[in-house]
């Protein structure tokens, strides 16, 4: 069944695409004994089809970028974004020496790039830090996240821009929660975290705050109003939803920017657009990702929100995407 997939999506049939993309969300490892197949089909897109790469299949993506097949087909750049990509994607050890040595040693073809290889790391969810150091922005253990009406009292913050009254878009507790603890691993968060937003203004910029263990979270003064943020639209109340966290999820991949009850707690994001992880105020470097509440879960209305996390300075973020 999948072979014939593969085959219909490589002449570009969207079911069979869409098809395989729920594969390699549910299971990616399904995919991995006809990796070899996608590429004498030159099926590239999208890219999560290769999360489970192994040696031999990311052996012949590097090859290909080296030897400059990237640029083949009249494809231009296109196609060597797209090898980058997919080998971001696999998050393969022999990917990450490939994307480090064309960071210094660029391949044939990626001066017509936009970004330097290793900026496609964060397409994988993992990035290289100051130090040199890989670190996963992403954790492997995902949980359904539940919107349920909030008990809690609203704080009484507002919004600097909007005046709208601040959204606690997340109360988690790390010690007194399994799920949490194991959704959070990979922050290196101890206690509780408290991420309070405009639900309103995050949507057209992203938002960050300070937060610290014992629940604080204050806004950040250095968040910029960008200049298309409407300036008429007046206070706007947040939603009387506080997320909880329900059952695991079978995959990290399985959160859902689209689909009513994709909301989900740590995982792998379901980005709408382009990965954006946003840079932490404090050191420059990508946070780590909390979990997606999907507009479908709210409001019956789409994008979504990304929450995002730095342990180490201490800052949450908040930001949006949709269609």
């Amino acid at each position: 069944m999948i072979e014939e997939l593969v085959r219909r999506a490589a002449v570009d049939d969207d079911v069979a695409v869409e098809e395989l993309a729920e594969i390699a969300d549910a299971a990616p490892g399904e995919l991995t004994p006809h990796h070899g197949l996608m590429l004498d089909l030159d099926l590239l897109w999208p890219a999560k089809l290769f999360r489970a790469a192994d040696d031999v299949t990311v052996r012949r993506l590097v090859e290909q970028v080296d030897d400059g097949q990237g640029q083949g087909q009249g494809q231009g750049q296109g196609r060597l974004n797209r090898l980058l990509l997919v080998l971001a994607h696999s998050g393969h050890p022999l990917a990450e020496q490939a994307l480090r040595r064309w960071f210094t040693s660029p391949p044939p073809g990626a001066d017509e790039l936009h970004a330097g290889s290793l900026a496609y790391a964060l397409e994988g969810g993992w990035t290289v830090d100051t130090d040199g150091r890989r670190r996963e922005l992403c954790g492997d253990t995902a949980y359904e996240w539940l919107l349920r009406e909030s008990a809690g009292e609203p704080t009484g913050a507002t919004c600097p821009w909007c005046t709208s009254p601040l959204w606690v878009a997340a109360d988690l507790d790390v010690d007194a929660d399994p799920a949490v603890r194991a959704a959070l691993a990979h922050t290196g968060w101890s206690g509780r975290l408290v991420v309070e937003t405009c639900h309103f203004c995050a949507c057209y910029a992203t938002l960050f705050s300070k937060v610290s263990p014992d629940g604080g979270s204050s806004w950040w003064a250095g968040n910029t109003p960008p200049g298309y943020l409407p300036k008429d639209a007046g206070p706007e109340d947040p939603p009387a939803l506080l997320p909880v966290a329900g059952p695991v999820r079978a995959s990290p991949y399985q959160g859902s920017a689209w689909s009513e009850g994709g909301s989900t707690l740590g995982g792998r994001p379901d980005w709408i657009q382009d990965a954006d992880h946003p840079e932490c105020p404090g050191c420059g470097q990508p946070m780590d990702y909390l979990g997606l509440i999907g507009g479908a879960d709210i409001d019956d209305g789409e994008g979504a929100y990304y929450l995002h996390l730095h342990q180490q300075c201490g800052f949450a973020a908040v930001n949006y995407q949709q269609s």
